[in-house]
């Protein structure tokens, strides 16, 4: 079930699993358990941050799996707080402690925060941590082009990835088009809009046409458009179910039906206008 599970090439020549599990909103005394249950149902992408406040459960399933640390990509994400140089590289060595880990797979700067302007100071930081083979891949979320912008202008190294939230309903593929171009893959976060989408009566049909549930439809969209996609759940049917999307394909009509569901309607906060 593992090899059916595409990898990614990012522009640092390392490669990540193209489907992984999120952990948002996860709490710290259930996270194990369902790390654990993913890892058993194949999931060698496991996605977290420090914001999650569930790094240990995360670092605890990944120690009980007994699964050698090389198969597992772990991601984390800085703090908001942990903006600025000196404050990046405590913050990560806080997580990496919590998770138990002698390095994460990718690190990546969570919110731009552009009131603070401190992205492109905290950007230096985390290139010392690739340097010194603490974060093997850094990247960021939640960065629009300005941001995009700013930091390719002040630094040398792009970013591997840029989370950010994309699903039917909102496509941004302004967005993803400067990632592509810049050698930036995007990640899709909140793949399914929380389950928002998944009653779109397009979906459904196509769910049924295909003998698939609305949710791996979905997500096999996401695959096709190249993007490495993440969803949450902890529900063990649905883990399962999320990962059961290697043995079907959309069609070329199935692909452009999805483009009239992009709607810009977003399930989370606005980074052009709020942080987290």
């Amino acid at each position: 079930m593992v090899d059916t599970v595409p990898r990614i090439r990012l522009n640092d020549g390392a490669e990540i699993p193209q489907l992984g599990l999120g952990v948002f909103q996860v709490p710290q005394d259930e996270v194990a358990e369902v790390v654990r249950y993913a890892l058993q149902c194949g999931y060698r992408s496991i996605d977290t941050a420090a914001g999650y406040q569930n790094e240990e459960g995360v670092g605890e399933a990944i120690a009980s799996s007994g699964l050698p640390r090389e198969e597992i990509y772990v991601t984390t994400k800085l703090a908001n707080t942990d903006h600025g140089y000196d404050a990046a590289l405590r913050a990560f060595e806080v997580s990496r402690q919590k998770l138990g880990l002698t390095y994460v797979d990718l690190y990546l700067i969570h919110w731009p925060m552009p009131e603070r302007d401190l992205y492109v100071e905290t950007w230096r930081a985390f290139e010392k941590l690739k340097d010194d083979g603490l974060a093997r891949s850094i990247g960021v979320s939640n960065f629009l082009i300005p941001h995009l912008e700013k930091l390719l202008a002040e630094s040398e190294v792009v970013p591997t990835v840029n989370q950010i939230e994309v699903h039917p309903a909102l496509q941004q593929r302004e967005l993803r088009e400067y990632c592509w171009d810049h050698d930036i893959v995007p990640e899709a976060y909140s793949p399914l809009a929380r389950g928002e989408v998944l009653q779109h009566p397009v979906i459904t049909e196509m769910a049924a046409r295909h003998g698939k549930t609305p949710a791996q439809v979905v997500l096999r969209w996401h695959i096709q458009e190249g993007h490495i996609v993440i969803p949450k759940s902890t529900t063990p049917s649905r883990i399962k179910e999320n990962f059961e999307i290697f043995d079907f394909e959309l069609s070329e009509e199935d692909m452009t039906l999805f483009e009239s569901l992009d709607s810009g309607a977003r399930t989370g906060l606005d980074p052009a206008v709020t942080n987290e």
